[in-house]
């Protein structure tokens, strides 16, 4: 976890997945639907993406190929949702 991500966290932002363009506005739009604020964030540095052993870190060659296409979605729900 990036330093990023662990303040993201600390502010309730539960981090879901890496995305480009059309399933990057198609799952805003989704989550969005469903009662959640979105946040998207870009790739971190270089060295903040695990590099190596695809099954264990996850595969980085996209997003090394072309970083600026992709954003981390992260999720949390809206304040006052489901408050009574």
């Amino acid at each position: 976890m990036t330093e990023r991500e662990a303040i993201l966290k600390d502010q309730g932002w539960e981090k879901r997945f890496i995305a480009c363009e059309p399933r990057l506005s198609e799952a805003v739009e989704l989550y969005r639907s469903i009662g959640f604020d979105v946040l998207l964030e870009p790739l971190p540095g270089e060295k903040g993406l695990h590099k190596g052993d695809c099954s264990a870190t996850g595969c980085t060659a996209c997003f090394e190929a072309d970083r600026e296409r992709y954003r981390i979605i992260f999720t949390r729900a809206r304040k006052g949702e489901g408050q009574h």
